[in-house]
């Protein structure tokens, strides 16, 4: 069993956090407002493989650095660090080999996040 099941990316501009994650993963977003909170949702797929998430904007969700840090699938890690680049994001850790696995990188998003991607071997 894999215990993750859910994320949410904390964000101040929904609008701006929606349209960078469009471009950088080729994704649309639901929003609809939970708790008071304005939230739009990352594709989710029914009997897929992996977790979803969604960008969430409220009193209690603040954009760090420093706070949890997740993983992003992609298929190819340079592909979507230029995505990152293009989109006004910055790489803050360059695509480094995870052995027996795959590849990891890390950037930071348009609301100020620290983000990982994993491309599997």
């Amino acid at each position: 069993m894999n215990l993750g099941t859910y994320f949410e990316i904390p964000v101040d501009d929904l609008d701006r956090a929606i349209e960078f994650y469009s471009r950088v993963f080729s994704c649309d977003f639901e929003k609809t407002s939970i708790h008071g909170n304005e939230m739009a949702f990352f594709p989710f797929e029914v009997g897929s493989r992996g977790i979803t998430g969604a960008l969430a904007k409220g009193e209690s969700y603040k954009p760090s650095l420093t706070g949890t840090l997740i993983y992003m699938d992609t298929n190819d890690i340079d592909s979507t660090l230029r995505k990152v680049l293009g989109s006004g994001g910055q790489t803050l850790f360059p695509k480094s080999e995870v052995p027996s696995y795959g590849w990891a990188a890390e950037f930071k998003d348009s609301e100020g996040n620290r983000v990982g991607l994993f491309q599997r071997l």
